[in-house]
């Protein structure tokens, strides 16, 4: 489990991120979501460790990110899988090679032994005969995959995704989800989603924290969102059309059971 406490965060005197409390479980995809400009990805790059706060504590299983000594960081760093918002693959290694780096920058196994397990992450999200092909030569999709399989190279305790259906077809949209949810149900990560989809949310968030302008708003279960009474929230789920019908039909069903 990853918990948050009075996390506040500035830039040049403008208040990004206040007094943030939030906790996210292991075994679940625990989704950040908000509109841009909110907060979200501020707040994953320092639970991540690559922005420091101007205050508070990010817990990691009961230590504290913000107190570790730079060797216990490092340590703690190899725990954990990245999923950035462009994949960030290299262009001049392989899908192979790009799932391997990880492991051939932190792992002490042998060649032999890195390279079995980079096939098996390969194997893992469905681009086993896929290793040869350079990400020039696959969709967008199929990096994002790529992506994936080299965040869990190093079979992490904790994964973070930046936006990970950013720039994709829903279709795609929706394996990309599912993988998510699978390997975190697989592995019993502690998974953290920064997104802005709706869709994502209703497939596969387990955990919901809500931010809007740097504040949470509202924290809570998948099943609880539909119904939640917060205006903001409520303002955020339902701009689209779709989620406005889902709403309609549900207190359509809701009035029929009571016989209204």
């Amino acid at each position: 489990m990853i918990e948050v406490r009075s996390l506040n965060k500035e830039f040049e005197g403008e208040i990004v991120l206040k007094d943030i409390d939030a906790k996210f479980e292991k075994g679940l995809v625990n989704m950040i979501i908000g509109k841009s400009g909110s907060g979200k990805t501020v707040l994953l790059k320092c639970i991540v460790g690559l922005l420091p706060p101007n205050s508070g504590e990010i817990m990691y299983d009961g230590r504290n990110l913000l107190a570790l000594k730079n060797s216990e960081v490092r340590r703690l760093r190899r725990d954990i899988g990245m999923l950035f918002q462009g994949s960030a693959l290299f262009d001049s290694r392989t899908v192979l090679e790009n799932v391997m780096f990880p492991l051939d920058m932190f792992s002490r196994k042998n060649f032999r032994e890195r390279k079995k397990r980079a096939e098996f992450c390969l194997e893992r999200v469905g681009l086993a005969n896929s290793a040869k092909l350079y990400p020039s030569e696959i969709s967008g999709g199929m990096m994002k995959r790529v992506a994936i399989a080299r965040a869990i190279a190093l079979n992490p305790k904790y994964l973070f995704c930046d936006e990970p259906n950013s720039g994709l077809d829903p279709k795609t949209a929706q394996l990309i989800d599912e993988l998510i949810h699978d390997i975190t149900e697989d592995f019993l990560m502690t998974t953290i989603v920064v997104s802005h989809d709706m869709n994502s949310v209703i497939n596969i968030g387990d955990k919901i924290v809500f931010l809007n302008e740097g504040i949470k708003e509202w924290e809570g279960s998948k099943s609880e969102v539909m119904d939640a009474k917060n205006e903001k929230l409520n303002d955020f789920v339902f701009a689209s059309d779709l989620f406005k019908k889902i709403k309609a039909a549900d207190e359509l069903i809701s009035d029929e059971k009571k016989g209204v």
